[in-house]
């Protein structure tokens, strides 16, 4: 392989990239996440994944790369943004705004096949694997590594130009190509994100407990939620998105123009009282092709009863 050949990639990746959509797109070698070993295993050892026991599997895997494809030499990491026009009304119980529309899943995965099938279309035979919070890859270490970002105290990937309000997937290819160059960690002496956790779930810059965290106890928890949350919740029936409203860099974020994930004008208009009065049949059709899916109709309605016994 010639020596230009690397950049060659580089530069028909970021075309791609463009070309897609992506709000961001960073590369790196793919090799062992050396740093993020310790990091991962106290985070585990503290118990901070609360009941989502399936953290804990695969640990050699999230770390390297090369142990989910074959030969694998680069990892693309990539941003894609869901910033909406404008938040759900805010006389209601609240979701995240990642969940508004479509499930992201589905939609950044046929961007992947496309972004796969245009670079063997431009490169050659490529084996690869497309990622989107689907397999034991730790994407916001990538994702840093790759120059897209940092990871900031709330944990999450923060951009200087667009902030946080985005997704993350990934491509891990056997090609060859010239890695990019991570940024500086730019959260300087800010604790905004930590002073407005309601829940002390941010124990520490740059540690979330997910025991604390209201999207864990909202999306994952299957369990009671503790009476302890009862007053700290601030309404969130679906994620949240306090420590990200509160972080002065997305005051850069700018609205997407993705259709998919855009709210629907029934979930536009819902309620109060529509949500505690929900329905299954309500609840099937409202979020058919949502994200909220994953909570299932009891897990929203035991969280929504919970908000609502104050």
């Amino acid at each position: 392989m010639s020596s230009t050949a690397p950049d060659h990639h580089h530069r028909i990746i970021k075309e791609i990239s463009k070309e897609l959509g992506f709000m961001h797109c960073g590369v790196s070698k793919a090799e062992f996440l050396e740093d993020e070993a310790p990091r991962l295993e106290k985070w585990l050892s503290e118990k901070h994944h609360g009941t989502m026991s399936w953290m804990e599997n695969h640990f050699d895997k999230r770390l390297d790369p090369r142990l989910l494809v074959s030969g694998a030499k680069t990892v693309i990491s990539l941003l894609y943004n869901y910033t909406p026009s404008e938040p759900l009304p805010d006389n209601s119980f609240k979701i995240s705004k990642y969940a508004y529309g479509e499930d992201y899943h589905f939609v950044i995965k046929d961007k992947l096949k496309d972004f796969l099938g245009l670079l063997r279309e431009k490169i050659g035979d490529i084996d690869g694997r497309i990622f989107v919070d689907s397999a034991p890859v730790l994407e916001r270490a990538w994702a840093r590594r790759s120059g897209t970002g940092w990871i900031g105290k709330h944990s999450l990937l923060l951009n200087r130009h667009h902030g946080s309000y985005f997704f993350l997937a990934e491509l891990i290819i056997d090609l060859e190509v010239t890695p990019d160059t991570p940024t500086g960690d730019y959260c300087g002496t800010c604790t905004a994100c930590i002073d407005a956790c309601p829940t002390d779930a941010i124990t520490e810059p740059y540690v979330v407990d997910s025991n604390r965290c209201i999207s864990y106890l909202t999306i994952e928890l299957r369990d009671a939620i503790s009476p302890e949350f009862r007053d700290t919740m601030n309404d969130w029936m679906f994620g949240c998105d306090i420590c990200q409203d509160v972080c002065p860099w997305n005051r850069f974020a700018t609205p997407h123009n993705e259709p998919a994930f855009r709210p629907s004008p029934e979930l536009l208009d819902m309620t109060r009282n529509d949500w505690i009065e929900l329905s299954e049949e309500t609840f099937r059709r409202l979020f058919r092709k949502s994200a909220v899916k994953r909570t299932k109709f009891n897990g929203l309605k035991r969280t929504i009863t919970f908000l609502s016994e104050k």
